[in-house]
């Protein structure tokens, strides 16, 4: 309930041509009365009876678009009729965003209760498997307009070779994409649950140059897009031309690239071009490029004029799958990794697939090492798939990286839901990087790559479990061996025992002086703990270069 399943039925069927019949409106046209008086004087069961045949008079029919209740995949009859008779579109909406949209509606018998979360959460569970089952399309709703739904069905439903959709319908066939760009195709759109704060992430490809898509995703007339001087020679023209070709103002800045220009003084350049521009707050930022100029934008954003939209446009893999979700923003300092920023969400996240094929092999084993960290951290089965699929990924295979990338997202996305600004769960993203702080800070940023430095801390933090006992040595042994499979290293730089607890001293999640460490417990899953130092100190003198 409360996913659009109405709305969007209403504006597909228009689409295709075809004739409109929502179930919970039929059946109140057959009885002559509304939904909620049926469940005050028959009760549910009898309005899920009149439910399941309403749906299998109309599954019978031809050429039409229905939207059925929330509750009618309860009855398994109704659920077979609707696999086979017809193609399922399954709308997803977070709780939070339910309970928004039906907060003011009185017609919703179900939410006539004193905790109508509660309420939502109990049908979720009950439900969701049955709309898996039954469903040959997921979309998520998350807050995109109705218009962008739509589109999304038809790519969906035409990529799958679902339905046969015209041509002219079709978002890869728009006339307003430049004849020498290649089609973008929408693959997945994933919400970030956060009430109000809420934005979707489209992952797809050619997505940089497709003019109606950028309108669909990007507000306001002016944008300023901040990228750097790798980046730029290769993307920043497409976007400007596309942007330019939606009706939209845009300034460009490019800064220098490397994590060592994650600062003060590239920040100020950001802020000097804002300014210089007479932007004001319906300016939205641009974030092109990977984790740095992320989390530059980002922060630069949520200070200018203490607060400004902006999107991210990760081109890079570690920050298609960690950085650019989240909102976590920032600069470094010289004694600590982003320990300046703040929590600042985007409006939105853009996954260009594309990108990634002119990705250097370093830069796509960095961001492998994120990807191995959601696996071992939540995901078991998911580990077990990058563990069978590396030399795909590797290999840049669009459908490999696919997977990965929304596997990644998903569960980071719905660790953020449940915790925004690392109250508590949220440190568990941060598996390897208490090491991989160290590593970079130690040598100086740019020496080793962020993902690099990552890669290798989690194999730090799989000996330690191990010596701790909770993961066995089968499992350290399958980490060390993933991210080695990855182009990796696995062998941490000697730095010193005294300087490696100067550096782990300085992170975020420590309290009262005590480091925090993630650790496995076991490979999938994780825990937040502190550790004997004698432990760690045994995993320093196995891990470190001799």
């Amino acid at each position: 309930m409360g996913s659009g399943k109405t709305t969007v039925g209403r504006a597909l069927a228009k689409k295709l041509n075809k004739r409109f019949i929502d179930s919970d409106h039929e059946i109140e046209a057959r009885t002559g009365v509304s939904i909620p008086v049926i469940f005050e004087i028959e009760g549910e069961a009898s309005f899920r009876q009149r439910e399941a045949d309403v749906i299998r008079d109309l599954t019978s029919q031809e050429n039409i678009v229905l939207a059925t209740g929330g509750g009618a995949v309860l009855n398994a009859e109704s659920r077979k009729l609707l696999h086979e008779r017809g193609t399922v579109i399954y709308l997803r909406a977070g709780i939070h965003s339910i309970l928004q949209r039906t907060r003011h509606d009185k017609n919703r018998p179900l939410l006539r209760t004193a905790d109508p979360r509660k309420k939502l959460e109990e049908l979720e569970a009950q439900r969701a498997p049955l709309y898996q089952e039954v469903a040959h399309v997921t979309i998520e709703t998350g807050r995109p307009n109705v218009q962008f739904l739509v589109q999304s069905v038809l790519d969906k439903l035409a990529q799958e070779n679902l339905y046969h959709v015209p041509d002219a319908l079709l978002t890869a066939n728009k006339t307003a994409m430049s004849a020498t760009s290649p089609p973008s195709t929408i693959g997945t759109i994933l919400n970030v649950d956060l009430g109000e704060r809420s934005y979707p992430i489209a992952i797809g490809t050619a997505l940089l140059s497709d003019s109606d898509f950028l309108s669909s995703r990007i507000k306001g007339k002016k944008t300023v897009v901040v990228t750097n001087t790798v980046v730029a020679p290769l993307y920043l023209g497409a976007l400007e031309a596309a942007l330019r070709s939606a009706g939209k103002e845009v300034v460009s800045v490019v800064l220098p690239d490397g994590e060592e220009q994650k600062n003060w003084t590239s920040l100020m350049l950001i802020f000097d071009a804002l300014l210089a521009h007479k932007c004001d707050r319906q300016t939205t930022l641009l974030a092109l490029g990977g984790g740095v100029i992320g989390d530059m934008t980002g922060f630069a954003a949520s200070a200018y004029m203490r607060g400004v939209p902006f999107v991210q446009i990760p081109t890079t893999l570690l920050s298609q799958v960690d950085s650019s979700v989240g909102g976590k923003t920032g600069i470094n300092h010289p004694l600590g990794k982003n320990m300046i920023g703040a929590f600042y969400q985007p409006q939105a996240v853009i996954a260009d697939i594309s990108s990634l094929q002119t990705l250097p092999d370093a830069e796509l084993s960095a961001g492998l090492a994120e990807v191995i960290k959601h696996g071992a951290i939540i995901d078991a089965a998911f580990f077990d798939w990058i563990e069978a699929n590396m030399s795909a990924l590797r290999a840049k295979d669009p459908k490999a990286l696919t997977h990965a990338i929304l596997r990644s997202c998903e569960i980071k996305a719905d660790v953020v839901r449940q915790d925004e600004r690392e109250g508590g769960l949220r440190a568990i993203l941060n598996f390897g990087h208490t090491f991989g702080h160290a590593i970079e800070s130690g040598l100086g940023y740019g020496k080793w790559l962020h993902g690099e430095a990552v890669g290798c801390g989690m194999v730090m933090a799989a000996d330690l479990s191990c010596r701790l006992g909770y993961i066995d040595y089968v499992s350290k042994t399958r980490i060390k061996q993933v991210v080695e499979a990855a182009g990796l290293p696995t062998v941490a730089p000697d730095l010193g025992e005294e300087r490696w607890l100067e550096l782990m001293e300085v992170d975020k999640k420590n309290e009262g002086g005590k480091i925090k460490f993630i650790l496995l417990r076991p490979l999938g899953q994780a825990v937040i703990t502190t550790v004997p130092q004698e432990m760690l100190l045994a995993t320093l003198r196995s891990c470190i270069a001799n």
